[in-house]
């Protein structure tokens, strides 16, 4: 069993989506449950800890330590069995929930437990967190759910738990091993205590309970209340944060999937009347009843993925609920919504009731909850806030008075709080910005936790109602189940793990919450001279710590989306944002930053494909493409700009001179000793047909043309690739242009500097940059709209400029980028000069960058106007990525990208379907990956095009 102890993986795995940072000794990857014995029992003979983990989302530090951090993601993933008679699963902890549910789909079942992370969360950590979600109040928690674990306990055995009749109970009291004891020491332990558990522990209404371990549900069973439920200690382990047991298989119950879902989204101009409205919804008993607040809301204009998912917002409320129900009657479901507004409009709570019932707006509403607590993140150093107390729940009914007495705790200590969560069963989470980067800040949040766990017991609530104790609450457990339960709480650790070897400091014997905690008064950070002026961000070092470690970058390929294409392909942490990010964050911070000299970020940063998927879809607006950029130029400046760098980041000095002897450049680039020099100096992969340098550039042929004298004007800007390699789609795009009545002209411009910011070549970038808004600001300043074929290359004008020119030239810079469009942009504008249709259809797949910064609308809406029957595809990154593909050490990776979706789904279309690509890069990995020709989309609409 190797435990890798390099640097690079400490600082992968020295946190998690919490607040903490503590290095581990090392990471293990355990391939096997005999691969998890053997590092148990080591753990037993040299001493250190263990610490379990899966996606690493929890909030409140349970996935941290200084022992040995085993991440069971990257190989216990298999649905072993899906049951359709008893309906149930049998799952390993790495699998994913929502990759369950997509395999469970398939016979109308689903896993209930619905967390915000579904998408990448696994059930192992829903086990160990006792995990449940936004429709609790229908699925309860994880705990429910749990039929049957197989798992390891500290002495290295391994043990199957599962509900138990009275006689198999007593045969477990006479084993001589530890999984006797067990039996034999919990069972004295709830005897002698019950009383004591049934008094201190939480109100058995509220249904999301998870502070300290749940001997209350231990309680309920038979022998320790005669005829109660079998005796079953998977229910203890169901929230035990991994400090008693490792998971290695668990028998999961499934559900039906309901066949409709509804929503209502009230809209209210207070918290108060939104809780008073909660309490009267849940007597309509919907699957769901959620708040989100208008910091949240208002974190969605600003993101480019969830500013599209604004729709069903009127005006702007401080507060909403999403409230959805389920059920087989589409009718029912909407009288249920009636008499609920109703109700509401009658007691004057909420302004506004929208309703969402087509699936995909469903989809879209939940999306932004799911989003929360990312989108809050995203907000900068104002919104920094540590996960301290976001995680209470009291009965629903007190809910408004609780609430009430929360914020007169925030008032007494002049801040503010963030409100969202799970309303319908009484769970709030709370978001007091804090800034524990002073020492006030550290000060006033343990005081606050003190107060708010004292307020949490006064309605015997729970300290945690999902996400568990871990280190940030469980200082605080005993301020909720009283003093005398914390001797009770270590007995049971020291049942199960006497030598502490299982995530030891969490829910019993914890540090001080504020240990280790990742942004404390002794954060520093290295002020680097950077290239880009991170004008948004306000500065690089905060441009860096925008990941919070929601871990959205460690979704799977069939969960949609394109971040993160190369964690997509390897599953690695270290090819992750997040991964990355972390990384950034450590070695820009400290006593003695590496900064770019670092080689872990450098190895981390290898597979990054500079997309630009992560500036969308990462709910905190992470821009790892630029940050990758900014380090190749630091790093560049300290080693040196490599032959590769070199040869892909200058294609505006090569092309010229190679395109004019088309047919030797490339006869030279076609035959085997050519392929084989360029291997060698350059590192070009000899698998790789390289693109063809046309018989005449673009440029060459516009200078003999004689362009029709319009009134309105637009300015064309072909690429260096299109001018060289394509000219063609410049010609089709000039037709295209001229059909909607317009005169183009053509810029000087040749090269916006994309190739060079992709490989770090800043310094050029910067150049080009300037050289580019001197030849465009005229036309800026005219207002003649500046059209670009190529997505990656145009979208750097209104992307990268205006943070690489200096002050003076940033107005202009912006004028551009104001009046810079796609193709496909421009002609969404004017879609009522289409008068030509037809009835073919395409296949699209569209470029990363204008998925990331514009979506796939424009590009949809522009085909369809000429009558085109579109299938877009949801195919992610194609994997070439400008020149990351062709690059001999990214091969097999890059094709490894293309075969996740969309080789497979163009290899299934008919064989005469058309294939749509606006990227060149993609087109040419789409005919390298499955032999098909795609096109641009100008080609298309000129094929259409009858006259000259």
């Amino acid at each position: 069993m190797t435990i890798y102890k390099d640097s690079l993986h400490k600082k992968l795995y020295a946190q998690d989506a919490s607040m903490y940072q503590e290095e581990p000794i090392g990471v293990a990857f355990p391939a096997s449950v005999e691969e998890i014995k053997q590092l148990v029992r080591q753990a037993q003979l040299e001493s250190f800890s263990i610490t379990t983990r899966s996606a690493g989302t929890s909030l409140a530090g349970q996935t941290t330590g200084n022992g040995v951090i085993m991440d069971v993601s990257r190989y216990f993933t298999n649905i072993k069995s899906i049951d359709l008679e008893n309906k149930s699963a049998v799952v390993e902890p790495g699998v994913i929930r929502d990759s369950l549910n997509r395999e469970a789909s398939q016979f109308g079942l689903l896993f209930g437990p619905d967390t915000s992370t579904t998408n990448r969360c696994m059930i192992g950590g829903m086990i160990g967190n006792n995990s449940s979600g936004s429709f609790s109040i229908k699925y309860k928690t994880t705990r429910e759910h749990v039929l049957k674990m197989d798992v390891v306990l500290s002495d290295g055995s391994e043990v199957t738990f599962e509900p138990l009749t009275e006689e198999e109970l007593e045969d477990k009291f006479h084993y001589q091993n530890l999984e006797g004891d067990i039996y034999r020491s919990m069972i004295r332990l709830l005897q002698r205590n019950k009383e004591l558990i049934q008094q201190n522990y939480p109100h058995p209404d509220i249904i999301r309970r998870n502070t300290g371990y749940a001997l209350d549900r231990l309680c309920e069973m038979h022998p320790i209340t005669p005829g109660g439920r079998p005796f079953n200690l998977c229910e203890l382990l169901c929230g035990s944060e991994g400090t008693l047991a490792v998971t290695t298989s668990a028998t999961l119950n499934l559900e039906p999937v309901p066949a409709k879902k509804v929503v209502m989204i009230p809209h209210f101009k207070d918290l108060n009347e939104a809780m008073r409205a909660t309490v009267e919804a849940v007597k309509y008993k919907p699957a769901a009843v959620e708040l989100v607040d208008d910091i949240i809301l208002g974190a969605t204009k600003d993101n480019l993925e969830h500013a599209r998912n604004r729709f069903f917002l009127n005006g702007e409320p401080r507060y909403i609920l999403i409230i959805q129900f389920e059920g087989n009657d589409e009718k029912l479901l909407e009288q249920r919504m009636d008499k609920l507004k109703e109700l509401l409009h009658e007691k004057s709570l909420g302004y506004s009731y929208p309703r969402v019932t087509a699936p995909e707006s469903v989809e879209r509403v939940w999306e932004v909850r799911k989003a929360g607590l990312g989108l809050l993140m995203g907000l900068g150093n104002e919104a920094r806030t540590p996960a301290f107390c976001e995680d209470t729940a009291v009965r629903v009914k007190d809910l408004p008075e609780y609430v009430e007495e929360f914020e007169q705790i925030l008032k007494k200590h002049e801040t503010e709080c963030v409100f969202y969560a799970h309303a319908s069963v009484g769970e709030l989470h709370f978001r007091p910005m804090i800034d524990t980067t002073v020492p006030e800040g550290v000060l006033k949040m343990k005081t606050m936790a003190k107060e708010i766990a004292g307020l949490v017991g006064k309605y015997r609530g729970s300290l945690s109602g999902e996400h568990g104790d871990g280190r940030a609450r469980a200082p605080f457990i005993e301020y909720v189940l009283g003093k005398e339960m914390i001797p009770v709480l270590r007995q049971v650790k020291e049942i199960w793990d006497p030598n502490y070897v299982f995530n030891p400091y969490k829910i019993v014997d914890p540090a001080a919450m504020e240990e280790s905690i990742r942004y404390s008064p002794s954060y520093k950070t290295l002020k680097a001279d950077t290239a880009f002026y991170w004008r948004k961000e306000r500065n690089f070092n905060e441009a860096i710590e925008l990941c919070n470690g929601a871990g959205v970058c460690r979704k799977l390929a069939e969960s949609g989306g394109t971040m993160c294409p190369s964690y997509m392909a390897t599953t690695n942490e270290k090819d992750s944002t997040r991964g990355r990010a972390n990384v950034f964050r450590q070695v820009f911070s400290g006593e003695n930053p590496e900064g770019f000299a670092s080689g872990d970020l450098k190895e981390a940063l290898d597979l990054c494909l500079s997309c630009k998927a992560c500036k969308s879809e990462c709910p905190a607006n992470v821009d790892m493409a630029k940050m990758k950029a900014e380090f190749s130029n630091g790093w560049q400046k300290q080693h040196g700009v490599t032959n590769s760098e070199w040869f892909f980041g200058n294609a505006g000095k090569l092309y010229p001179m190679a395109s004019r002897f088309p047919f030797i450049s490339n006869a030279f680039t076609a035959s085997a000793p050519g392929k084989g020099l360029l291997k060698y100096f350059f590192n070009v992969s000899p698998k790789r047909d390289l693109p063809k340098f046309a018989k005449q550039p673009f440029h060459r042929w516009f200078k003999n043309y004689e362009a029709p004298k319009k009134k309105q004007k637009v300015l064309l800007l072909a690429d260096v690739f299109t001018n060289y390699h394509e000219p063609q789609i410049a010609v089709d795009a000039i037709k295209t242009l001229e059909y909607l009545g317009f005169q183009v002209m053509v810029s000087d411009v040749k090269e916006t500097g994309r190739p060079q910011i992709s490989k770090g070549l800043l310094s050029d970038a910067k150049e080009i940059a300037n050289e580019c808004i001197e030849a465009l600001k005229l036309s800026a300043q005219m207002d003649i709209p500046i059209i670009g074929l190529e997505p990656s290359e145009i979208l750097t004008l209104r992307d990268e400029f205006p943070d690489l020119v200096d002050d003076s030239k940033l107005e202009i810079a912006q004028k551009i980028a104001a009046n810079t469009f796609t193709f496909e942009e421009f002609i969404v504008k004017y879609l009522d000069r289409i008068s030509i249709s037809t009835d073919e259809k395409l296949i699209v797949h569209n470029h990363c960058h204008s998925k990331a910064l514009i979506g796939n609308g424009p590009l949809q809406k522009a085909l369809e106007a000429w009558g085109f029957e579109i299938e877009v595809l949801d195919s992610g990154c194609c994997g070439m990525a400008g020149s990351f593909g062709y690059e001999h050490k990214n091969y097999d990776i890059s094709m490894q990208i293309g075969e996740q979706r969309l080789f497979p789904a163009i290899q299934q279309t008919d064989e005469n379907s058309n294939i749509c690509a606006p990227g060149f890069s993609c087109r040419h990995q789409i005919k390298d990956g499955t032999g098909k020709v795609a096109y641009h989309p100008a080609t298309f609409m000129a094929r259409l095009i009858t006259h000259p």
